[in-house]
């Protein structure tokens, strides 16, 4: 694509960065076949090629966004099927997050929208808050009709359609692990959004690392990834995040070493690998980060190199789901279905697998409508493998399917816990 900054705008080193992106894309239109918006709605302008557009001609003439570029800017998923497809290498994701900055610092949206963005921005990535918001939207699920009757505040219906109808159990951490030397020695993200969702995740996933002789260190002071602000164009307050586990996770590194930091959420890995690119013009931390990126690993990804036993069959199907930020952010397609199937689960594939269940982040309540397209397309192709269970790697994707389907929904690590000695997860029991 031929573009026309000026030497003033690429002194600027976000807009340089998005001139070149621009330049590698040559309108072959691979990317629409993959895109979930433009796969449901049809409009070119909710394609990647079509935000494409509307992007590199917001950034050359140096405007402020207007309704019609934010329009389908918010309507992407930032899934990043179009970087699995794009034959020229587009690098779509650092693209789509510079034009949400541009959004975020040129634009005012209207109150019933800013006033939810802020109320999010304030809320999920604060556990503490988080609970207490959960308990809230329990007391007022039935004002959700109501609420979805009045387009500004559908956002609000959706998140109260969302809020699991009991609260998750807290779990206590298991007891550390044997000494076991070269073992190996992780860290395990604990979040903001899962652990208050689902702590059974992280206790399954400490459980089999245990069991393992993997030493979990237990840092103080880790919050937030800083995903979910980034993905909404909040990047100061994304930064500010990322900045404060780099310093925790170093102290880490510098005390005992660390083989790597695991992520049970594969939103969060996505966001974590990305540390590097993020602060790579901040002196003080550009090195850190790039260290900390290098560091970071898919709990699947970091299973996959211990080696585990191959165990007998089981009689248990499993239709895997591949979390858009595990498949297409983190090119990890196999090894999670490979961890699988050696623990002895029968593992298939739903058909359109590429495409987006709808969760990403907050768009499933900032998009309630688009998402709830994909939420039913996605469940129906789950349902038609016949799972008696159905596994993923990321807690929005198990949160937004669980809310579709009366198949159970289980992270990837629940089920290999089980199989090697851990217990039946909560919601196989049943």
């Amino acid at each position: 694509m031929q573009t026309s900054f000026t030497p003033e705008q690429l002194a600027d080193p976000h807009v340089a960065e998005s001139e070149k992106i621009l330049r590698r894309c040559v309108h072959c239109g691979f990317c629409t076949a993959t895109c979930p918006t433009y796969v449901t709605l049809g409009n070119e302008l909710d394609s990647p090629r079509g935000r494409i557009y509307l992007i590199k001609d917001m950034l050359e003439n140096d405007r402020p966004a207007d309704r019609e570029v934010v329009t389908h800017i918010d309507r992407c998923l930032s899934c990043l099927a179009c970087t699995t497809t794009c034959p020229s290498g587009v690098d779509y994701m650092h693209l789509i997050d510079h034009a949400r900055v541009h959004i975020e610092q040129t634009y005012r949206r209207p109150l019933a929208d800013r006033m939810i963005r802020d109320l999010l921005a304030a809320i999920l990535p604060y556990p503490a808050r988080f609970r207490a918001a959960l308990a809230l939207a329990r007391v007022a699920r039935p004002l959700a009709p109501l609420l979805r009757r009045l387009a500004p505040l559908a956002p609000l219906a959706a998140m109260l359609d969302l809020t699991p109808r009991r609260a998750a159990k807290r779990t206590a951490r298991p007891a550390p692990a044997a000494p076991v030397p070269d073992r190996g020695r992780v860290i395990l993200l604990d979040g903001c959004a899962q652990p208050t969702l689902d702590p059974g995740i992280n206790a399954a996933s400490l459980r089999l690392l245990t069991r393992l002789g993997i030493a979990v260190a237990d840092p103080k002071g880790e919050g937030c990834c800083g995903a979910l602000v980034h993905h909404m164009g909040r990047e100061a307050q994304a930064l500010d995040f990322a900045r404060r586990n780099i310093d925790v996770w170093m102290r880490e590194v510098d005390a005992g070493g660390l083989d790597a930091i695991l992520v049970t959420a594969s939103g969060c890995g996505t966001t974590i690998k990305d540390y590097g690119h993020m602060l790579r013009l901040d002196p003080l931390y550009a090195e850190k980060a790039a260290t900390i990126s290098a560091l970071a690993k898919d709990i699947t990804e970091y299973l996959s190199t211990l080696d585990l036993e191959t165990l007998p069959k089981r009689d248990l199907v499993v239709a895997y789901h591949s979390a858009c930020s595990l498949q297409h952010g983190q090119k990890i397609t196999a090894l999670p279905k490979r961890l699988l199937q050696a623990a002895g689960f029968t593992v298939r594939d739903p058909a359109e697998g590429h495409l987006c269940c709808g969760s990403a982040g907050t768009y499933n309540i900032l998009q309630p409508e688009i998402s709830a397209t994909l939420k039913r397309r996605k469940v129906k192709n789950l349902e038609a493998t016949r799972p008696d269970v159905i596994a993923a790697g990321n807690i929005g994707c198990l949160t937004q399917i669980a809310s579709g389907t009366a198949i159970p929904i289980v992270h990837t690590v629940e089920l290999l816990d089980w199989a090697y000695g851990g217990p039946k997860p909560v919601k196989l029991t049943g």
